[in-house]
């Protein structure tokens, strides 16, 4: 049998932890500069996947 294979467009953006999924904010990616500093700077850094989500990340990533 062949491997499983992941979800590419999901293992780009979520990262597996020890304890769940992480994953980067949102509207980061270009046109920034209508956005404020204030915006921005609360854009920054990773979140943890919402407990409503890891189910369907679960899914992407073949975890049963």
């Amino acid at each position: 049998m062949p491997k499983m294979k992941v979800h590419s467009g999901a293992s780009k953006r979520i990262k597996k932890t020890g304890s769940g999924f992480k994953r980067k904010s949102a509207f980061k990616s270009h046109i920034l500069t209508k956005m404020t500093t204030k915006r921005k700077r609360q854009l920054r850094g990773t979140s943890a996947v919402h407990q409503s989500d890891v189910a369907r990340v679960k899914r992407m990533f073949r975890e049963n």
